[in-house]
């Protein structure tokens, strides 16, 4: 099995592929309060950001408590009035530093972690972050565009 930088840097090569061929109505939104699908990458950039933090501080401090408020970062960002070049350049960049971060990080702290819990304590390995992660992703990808079929109409 690829290990989660490995899944990462195909992941995004196979949808930038993809991407190609495709077209994605980027700002169609199917309900007023649902994301489209420039919102849905900036959720990504939103969780790269996240994630790359986790992992960096995850490497010299145990414990801490990183969260954040999905809706109300990706409104306040304004994704829907961004360039979707300029978005997908920013979550490949970001993504391609987590997978350098992830296949250099020491393998005796892969079991150090974190809080994620937005009100209780939930603690994390950084092992477990980084698959969740890639599993995170994948989700998000499959609702702009299924790489292997080129369906971009998944309901989401």
């Amino acid at each position: 099995m690829d290990t989660p930088e490995q899944q990462i840097t195909q992941m995004i090569d196979d949808f930038l592929i993809r991407l190609i061929t495709t077209d994605v109505n980027w700002d169609f939104k199917p309900l007023a309060d649902r994301w489209s699908r420039k919102e849905i990458i900036g959720h990504l950039i939103d969780s790269a950001n996240n994630n790359l933090n986790r992992f960096v501080r995850c490497t010299y401090e145990q414990n801490f408590k990183l969260i954040y408020a999905q809706d109300e970062w990706v409104a306040a960002q304004h994704y829907q009035d961004a360039k979707v070049d300029d978005l997908l350049t920013i979550w490949r960049l970001l993504n391609r530093q987590i997978s350098r971060v992830l296949k250099n990080y020491p393998p005796s702290l892969l079991q150090n972690t974190c809080d994620t819990g937005k009100t209780d304590v939930s603690l994390h390995t950084v092992e477990w972050l980084a698959n969740d992660y890639v599993r995170h992703l994948e989700h998000h990808l499959r609702q702009i565009i299924d790489w292997e079929t080129g369906d971009n109409l998944i309901n989401y």
